[in-house]
């Protein structure tokens, strides 16, 4: 690397290190900030030489970030951002810590998936779903398909791997120019795809299949699909998948996984012993004892991520907490998109900062609930034995930095 760059890069993880000791975070984005402010050019520089997958979606970025990682330590070390620091910054701080490495696999946020291509000339790309997200500031979902299809049609030696499920991530890949391979993870949320964003007519579902009835998209043959509890790969065979990971939207991260992880040369046999051993993510699915009650962590940021949410909490109380500040977005009309029926079953407690919206919520949909101040008033409310919490984006932090920033 030049000598600029080198600089940076020291500065960088020594910046990051300081963070960790400090406590204010685990580092992963200050490195960063400040290794590009010395040299802007410092994420081209630390990708170069290595073979990279950028992994982009609304939601199960950091999961399948995770599990593409562990597949891929199979044929040797992987940088990534596991902490989820999904921008520029963070992808910095990732490559420049992790030192000289022959693999990176990288969650990108949406947003900035061109330029981040541009920075890192991927070998992959993996498109996971479209859907609103942090209504204040996000692009409207077709608009972001838009940029998603402008960004590989100028890498045609980019190789794509897209959720056919989804039909606002398969008019982005298709439009690229390369040859997709295909992936089926299923597509639980469909308020954000019922218009085909290349005509604008309606776009039809029967039995897992879709059609726009105005033009030629429909849902392309996967390559890789969910089946069971496993996962058959391009040849036809068929692949038992066990996770210590929670839910059958996790059965399809792994299914995207061991496609990218395939793109690499890795078998699907070789590749699943790892995903295994992957217990939990940035504290998403970790859990914790605390005065006899076993606290697990749910993530959830937007309407398609809250609907997942609860098909993978137990029927066990439940905590739910919601906050508005600028990580989450400020926005929380967002919530009516959300059937909270599910909970009716259970004992529901909700805090954080944006409680009171989530209150009105709930009462919409019948659903009876109390409100505590603290999560440790939420530990005391419920009794001994398992507590699921389901929270936005920084409520989960408050909640994952009172149990010592549990990983």
């Amino acid at each position: 690397m030049p000598l600029r760059a080198k600089v940076a890069t020291s500065v960088s993880k020594t910046a990051a290190a300081l963070s960790r000791a400090a406590g204010r975070g685990d580092g992963s984005v200050i490195g960063g900030w400040i290794g590009l402010k010395i040299d802007p050019d410092l994420l081209a520089h630390l990708a170069s030489g290595r073979a990279v997958a950028l992994i982009s979606g609304t939601n199960g970025k950091t999961t399948t970030t995770r599990l593409a990682a562990a597949a891929l330590s199979h044929i040797g070390r992987v940088a990534t951002n596991s902490f989820g620091a999904n921008m520029p910054t963070g992808h910095t701080s990732a490559l420049a810590k992790a030192g000289v490495t022959p693999f990176a696999v990288l969650e990108v946020d949406e947003h900035y998936l061109a330029r981040v291509i541009d920075a890192t000339r991927p070998r992959v790309v993996a498109l996971l779903n479209l859907s609103r997200d942090q209504l204040d500031r996000a692009k409207e979902v077709a608009m972001m398909a838009q940029l998603w299809r402008d960004a590989l049609a100028g890498h045609p030696e980019v190789r794509v791997v897209a959720n056919a499920d989804d039909p606002m991530v398969v008019w982005a890949a298709e439009g690229s120019g390369q040859q997709v391979t295909w992936f089926s993870a299923g597509q639980r949320w469909h308020d954000d795809s019922f218009v085909c964003p290349q005509s604008g007519h309606p776009i039809e579902r029967n039995a897992g299949d879709w059609w726009c009835v105005g033009c030629p998209l429909r849902r392309p043959q996967a390559h890789w699909r969910v089946e069971d509890d496993g996962v058959v790969d391009p040849r036809g065979d068929w692949h038992l998948v066990k996770l210590q990971l929670p839910g059958q939207v996790n059965l399809g991260n792994a299914a995207t996984a061991l496609a990218v992880a395939a793109e690499f040369g890795v078998r699907p046999i070789e590749a699943l012993p790892h995903l295994a051993t992957v217990a939990s993510v940035a504290g998403r699915y970790a859990q914790v004892d605390r005065d006899g009650r076993n606290v697990r962590l749910l993530l959830a940021k937007n309407p398609a991520s809250w609907l997942e949410a609860f098909d993978m909490a137990e029927q066990a109380p439940t905590l739910l907490s919601v906050n508005a500040r600028d990580p989450d977005g400020l926005d929380t009309s967002w919530l009516y998109d959300v059937n909270f029926a599910p909970l009716r079953d259970r004992p529901v407690l909700i805090t954080g900062d944006r409680a009171y919206d989530l209150a009105v919520r709930l009462e919409v949909n019948g659903v009876p609930f109390r409100h505590v101040m603290s999560f440790d008033e939420a530990i005391q409310a419920v009794p001994p034995g398992r507590l699921e919490v389901i929270a936005n984006y920084t409520a989960f932090q408050d909640i994952r930095a009172e149990l010592d920033r549990v990983n």
